[in-house]
């Protein structure tokens, strides 16, 4: 019990659970929620104001009832927190005979938003703490705080299944970035098994390509090209245990970056401007590439894509645009964006996704180039 309360009121958020559940919505709601809260603010600060005795502490009333609403869409326990935090302090500047009614009307939607989206032990102790500064702001108010964990409870019931359904995401990213992990495994075993192979050839002929070597260095080559020929060997009994049941093993060589222009569909433009990179590397840019495009087509039908590869100093940048299309087929697993990163990830890259201004989407990785 004490972990979740101060997992509540102390850990950290950086969840931003309610603007993935939101969605395209989040801009509309989240400024509606701003102007509810704006309307209170304003009610109770000229309240305030109209008081007799009335100083500059509006100032201090407005951004309590204001800011919580401004964090709601990053973190609503933040939000609830502040509120929780300044319920009180506010309570007696207005008046000091408990909570204000405007306190209620705003601090309802935060301790809902926290009901709806955050596990059950941290709805429990976010309902009592706010019952607890409910009644210390206003003791008689009994009544008042008696709605609190009927609200929680309810709100709480009311988004099981939105919490059940991002559990099974979260579970669906995860298998997908271990599966998508295994697949690169199984591709990047063909540029490692070759770089091997070109050491295994390279230390075997050396007796015979350079002249008046010793017996210790044909010894030693010897023994450098055994231990590659067991590191192809070992690549290749993990590369069976990372392999499917019943999947087949690829016969064909992985494609790389001069392939690319290869993906593009009619209308589309590919422009490449470097060709010399690590093979690896070549892939993951292959491979995004090969997403980005097919992404395009499945979820903007009828758009046209741009892809520009080429080198940025010590990186290569991969840039795919597509304008806008018709409806979305839908269809696909909806893990390409999860594969993608992980592939840039294996290189310590970057990955940018996001909507175009014109209604299009734009991918862009900058891989390390590293030691060719």
């Amino acid at each position: 019990m004490f972990r979740a309360l101060y997992r509540t009121v102390l850990g950290p958020d950086r969840t931003r659970v309610l603007a993935r559940a939101l969605g395209r919505l989040r801009i509309p709601v989240h400024a509606a929620l701003i102007v509810y809260a704006f309307v209170w603010a304003v009610v109770a600060s000229a309240g305030y104001v109209r008081q007799e005795d009335s100083d500059g502490w509006w100032v201090v009333i407005f951004l309590a009832t204001v800011v919580p609403y401004v964090l709601l869409i990053w973190s609503p326990l933040h939000a609830w927190r502040l509120a929780a935090l300044t319920f009180y302090p506010v309570s007696l500047l207005c008046g000091g005979e408990g909570a204000a009614p405007f306190q209620y009307w705003t601090a309802v939607p935060l301790l809902v938003a926290v009901a709806a989206f955050y596990s059950r032990p941290i709805v429990i102790s976010a309902t009592l703490v706010s019952m607890g500064v409910v009644v210390a702001s206003e003791p008689q108010a009994a009544d008042m705080a008696f709605f609190v964990p009927i609200i929680g409870t309810v709100v709480y019931l009311f988004g099981a299944r939105g919490r059940a359904e991002r559990e099974l995401e979260e579970e669906r990213d995860a298998k997908a970035a271990l599966e998508e992990r295994a697949r690169i495994a199984r591709e990047m075993h063909d540029v490692v098994a070759h770089h091997m192979s070109m050491v295994v050839v390279r230390c075997e002929t050396a007796p015979y390509r350079l002249s008046g070597l010793g017996e210790d260095a044909e010894k030693e080559f010897a023994e450098l090209g055994e231990a590659a020929r067991e590191a192809i060997t070992d690549m290749q009994r993990l590369l069976g245990v990372l392999r499917s049941n019943g999947e087949v093993a690829q016969r064909e060589p992985q494609p790389g970056i001069s392939r690319i222009p290869e993906l593009t569909r009619p209308g589309d433009s590919a422009e490449v401007d470097v060709d010399d990179v690590p093979e690896a590397v070549g892939l993951t840019a292959y491979r995004i590439v090969q997403e980005a495009l097919t992404n395009a087509t499945r979820h903007a039908p009828g758009s046209r894509a741009s892809v520009h590869v080429r080198r940025d100093g010590d990186r290569l940048d991969v840039l795919v645009r597509n304008t806008a299309g018709g409806p979305s087929r839908g269809g696909g697993s909806g893990q390409g964006l999860v594969g993608m990163r992980e592939r840039v990830a294996v290189h310590g890259g970057t990955l940018t996704v996001k909507s175009t201004e014109d209604g299009g989407f734009l991918v862009r990785a900058r891989i390390p180039l590293g030691d060719k």
